[in-house]
């Protein structure tokens, strides 16, 4: 009798290690499962971080602006550092296309100072991007900091201008609508030559020759609305910042183009007085850094007459 009673405890005893295991090993392909999940959806994330092309469209409204300019429309491209969005870009010119845009600014950086790929290369895809913009609307271009540090600046201002892309080299124009004009001025980025005009030199000549015109400023870097609003200039269109690459929640981005936390100004509308900057998150990267909840951008900046 008591060897009986013994018996099922053994048997019990027995089992027990391997119901156990298979419970540990159920838990652990959950847990295996789970992580492989969120892999996935990460590099999901930083894929389409990363190659997924958007438009924004910004609204502004002035009282100032000439009445023949309401829904006048401006396609920015910024910071493009030879990055290709399909063959020779069609993504990206099927949505300049689709904006029907008045004209075209390019804000700088379309070449990168890194050789991958050789700058030939780097050439050859600005050009084939700058062939299909033109068609489309007048084409407007400024320098950024890689032009000059990429030692290509002068073969890429030449192929450009033989485009037809109109250079604004610390210079203006008069953009015309319905008979009235408002000035389109491009200001060279800092790292070019040490004696050129400086930004304040260039608004000062333009409110002397041309004084109460609405003004639009294209300039590569975004760190300048304060000076631009003591200026009076109206407009300003910049890029440059990348939108911060990583972007959180309550933040302006988290890495800046100098490699500094929080930057600010780095997507959107930003005012001081009576300026507003507008400023692209760009199309390429050459950082090292991945984007993140920060997509390629093309913007469209659609002015309003009050």
């Amino acid at each position: 009798m008591g060897d009986e009673s013994k018996a099922p405890k053994a048997s019990g005893a027995s089992k027990a290690p391997g119901a156990r295991r298979v419970k540990r090993e159920g838990r652990g392909r959950r847990v295996i499962a789970l992580l492989l999940l969120i892999v996935i959806a990460i590099a999901a994330l930083l894929f389409d971080s990363n190659t997924r092309l958007v438009t924004t469209q910004y609204k502004l409204a002035y009282p100032n602006l000439p009445p023949s300019f309401d829904g006048y429309k401006i396609a920015v491209i910024s910071d493009t550092h030879a990055s290709e969005f399909g063959k020779n870009n069609e993504r990206l010119v099927s949505m300049v296309t689709e904006a029907q845009p008045d004209i075209i600014a390019l804000l700088g950086d379309m070449i990168d100072h890194d050789p991958k790929p050789p700058l030939e290369e780097q050439l050859q895809i600005a050009e084939a991007l700058v062939a299909q913009l033109v068609p489309i609307a007048p084409v407007y271009y400024i320098t950024g900091n890689h032009e000059w540090d990429s030692g290509g600046v002068w073969q890429l201002l030449d192929m450009l201008d033989s485009k037809g892309v109109k250079i604004l080299r610390n210079s203006y124009v008069l953009l015309e609508a319905g008979g009235e004009n408002v000035v389109l001025a491009g200001a060279d980025d800092p790292n070019g030559p040490s004696d050129m005009m400086k930004p304040g030199e260039l608004v000062e000549r333009i409110a002397a020759s041309e004084a109460g015109r609405f003004i639009i400023m294209l300039e590569h870097r975004n760190n300048r609305l304060q000076l631009y609003s003591e200026l009076g200039v109206d407009l300003l269109l910049c890029g440059h910042a990348h939108g911060g690459l990583i972007r959180l929640p309550f933040t302006d981005g988290l890495i800046g183009p100098s490699r500094d936390w929080f930057p600010t100004y780095t997507s959107g509308v930003y005012s001081m007085g009576s300026t507003n900057m507008v400023v692209s998150r760009g199309i390429g990267n050459h950082t090292g850094w991945p984007r993140l909840f920060n997509n390629p951008q093309m913007v469209v900046v659609e002015l309003g007459a009050h």
